[in-house]
């Protein structure tokens, strides 16, 4: 595929598409990327992806770009908290909010809403995958641990699961696990065969 775009700074979505073996260039895309007032999760996925690809392809009109962006959720599945909703997790940006996610998933389900956007020559496509993670007990030894060992500080929910964070869960539902790292090749790949037919 010819001038092929990764409209995103993220060095795990770049290490990601490079598994795909077809050659392509990284731009950050120049967005703002807060959610909009009562913006479900996953619609804040899919509406970030399509505005990273836009933005990209606006200054390069004939590339075919690529726009991804995952939005996490916490849902509360103890008895003492079912009655709170879900809350979206951000990146933590540091230690001690790191802390506090790891220690909020403690038990909990995450629900990982990974959306991918192809746009070539104004014609644009999307996908999204859910990612179900559900998190052991972790005691704060435990995360303390983690955190010095990964350093996840740049990503959302506090864990890297390509790492050491696989460690923290007790299952993991998904039809694609790299989209929990943020790029779902497999859904990406059939919307590049859909633009070649």
């Amino acid at each position: 595929m010819q001038n092929l775009i990764l409209a995103s700074s993220s060095s795990y979505r770049k290490s990601l598409l490079e598994r795909l073996q077809i050659s392509f260039t990284c731009i950050t895309p120049d967005i703002d990327e807060r959610p909009k007032e009562n913006e479900p999760a996953e619609a804040q996925a899919i509406r970030l992806a399509k505005e990273k690809a836009q933005a990209v392809a606006l200054a390069f009109p004939e590339a075919t770009v690529i726009g991804s962006d995952q939005v996490a959720e916490l849902w509360f599945t103890d008895s003492t908290n079912l009655n709170l909703s879900p809350r979206v997790l951000g990146k933590p940006g540091n230690h001690q909010r790191a802390v506090e996610q790891l220690g909020a998933q403690s038990g909990q389900l995450v629900k990982f809403y990974t959306a991918v956007t192809v746009l070539s020559r104004g014609l644009s496509s999307s996908a999204l995958d859910i990612t179900e993670v559900k998190f052991r007990e972790l005691s704060s030894a435990e995360i303390e641990s983690y955190l010095k060992a990964d350093t996840p500080y740049d990503c959302a929910g506090s864990f890297k699961a390509e790492s050491l964070g696989i460690s923290l869960f007790e299952s993991v539902k998904t039809d694609d696990p790299s989209a929990l790292i943020g790029l779902p090749l497999i859904k990406l790949s059939q919307l590049l065969r859909d633009l070649e037919n």
